[in-house]
């Protein structure tokens, strides 16, 4: 192989990864999309809706320290990949067959069980292509890919629930479909595998195998706290959406679909931007920053929005995508840039951990702050979010001793 061939070879690696996540995350949105009214028919209560909901993602980032941890010291990547898409294969699919509604929260459990297994080890393999492709084009691929699966899933069951209806038939119709882009997925991923084997043959020279994770790890984690605590989630945004007038009920899933489209598009700009930054500097963190700190926007826009300012909340929607890209894609890719390749597993399930753990201590904060004053939420989300961006540019433009020091 010369050496002009392994930018494509690098290149065709992260556009394949890109359609595991594609197909996976078609087959776990629709699901997620589908769960709420699931459960609802069976007779859960809300609380039993909430609890299902917070126990799978509570699964889905505690976990993916520990797979992580397990991938740097095992080296069975691929193995581990495989293994996490292959719970959507069976969880998703048998939820058809759940006859109650503690049996779907098993399989619930089980399919955020697959995702924090997979999670840490995919982003692992995605940074060995990340030297050639660029650390911000391959991360911003995947992110990309990654919506338009999201945006396709809900709407794949509501087409499914409009054929057979909003019935026991109809939802057992949805998630046995659902089973196929589940299937399309692992498919994808052994191809991926055969064709390489030792994805980490794919990054250049320069990286160290070994070392701690550092001091600019550290305090990027810290920064990341921070976005994650001033990042609402989108339930949040909804409630205040509706309460105040602003959209319809039924305009909030067109808004959300909208988002994760920005969302999507911002990834690639980002992952454009980053890399540009990263050869001119050696750092893209403040890419990271600067797209962080134009969201930070999002909160007076939208928790202040009211029915006489909705384009207002609509701009604010967008500036909360703009984030959440960014923490998805670059955010990221800054860690394939500042951590040795055989601490990469673990370096990416704590940044999982972290960022999980946060946002949802931030998303009980910024509710009980909005049902006292949403002035009051504004402020704390925003300032949250200009924190973290100025610590992810201080971390970034730290001391060089924490850098992977080159490959003897």
């Amino acid at each position: 192989m010369t050496a002009g061939e392994e930018p494509g070879r690098a290149r065709r690696f992260v556009i394949l990864l890109g359609w595991v996540s594609l197909f996976a995350d078609l087959c776990y949105e629709g699901m997620r999309g589908a769960i709420g009214p699931y459960l609802a028919m069976m007779g859960a209560s809300a609380t039993a809706v909430g609890a299902v909901a917070g126990t799978g993602e509570a699964i889905g980032y505690a976990l993916r320290y520990v797979s992580g941890a397990l991938a740097d010291r095992t080296q069975r990547y691929w193995l581990l990949v495989i293994i996490g898409y292959g719970t959507n294969l069976v969880a998703v699919p048998l939820l058809a067959l759940a006859g109650s509604w503690p049996m779907v929260a098993v399989l619930v459990g089980l399919e955020r069980l697959g995702k924090a297994i997979r999670s840490p080890a995919k982003s692992t393999l995605t940074s060995f292509a990340a030297s050639d492709v660029g650390a911000g084009k391959a991360f911003a691929i995947s992110e990309a890919m990654d919506q338009i699966g999201g945006l396709l899933g809900p709407l794949l069951v509501a087409g499914v629930l409009a054929w057979r209806g909003e019935t026991a038939e109809g939802f057992a119709w949805a998630f046995a479909i659902l089973g196929l882009p589940a299937a399309a997925s692992v498919a994808v991923l052994l191809r991926a595998r055969r064709l390489y084997p030792d994805p980490r043959a794919l990054e250049k020279p320069g990286h160290a195998e070994h070392g701690s994770l550092g001091l600019r790890y550290r305090l990027y984690l810290a920064g990341v706290a921070l976005i994650a605590i001033g990042l609402a989630d989108w339930p949040l945004l909804a409630y205040h959406l509706e309460k105040a007038d602003v959209l319809s009920t039924k305009w909030l899933p067109v808004a959300y679909a909208g988002a994760m489209a920005f969302d999507g598009l911002a990834a690639v700009a980002a992952g454009v931007a980053f890399d540009r930054r990263q050869k001119a500097t050696g750092s893209g963190g403040a890419v990271v920053a600067l797209f962080v700190l134009a969201g930070a926007a999002y909160a007076p826009l939208v928790l202040l929005s009211d029915g006489a300012s909705p384009y207002l909340a609509v701009a604010g929607i967008a500036m909360w995508a703009l984030t959440l890209s960014a923490t998805e894609s670059i955010g990221k890719a800054l860690i394939a840039t500042i951590v040795p390749r055989g601490e990469r597993g673990r370096a990416y399930g704590l940044y999982y951990l972290v960022w999980g753990l946060a946002w949802w201590g931030g998303s009980i904060l910024l509710g009980a702050l909005y049902d006292r004053s949403r002035e009051t939420a504004s402020i704390v989300a925003t300032s949250a979010l200009v924190a973290g961006a100025v610590v992810v540019m201080f971390a970034t433009r730290a001391t060089g001793r924490d850098r992977p020091a080159p490959a003897a």
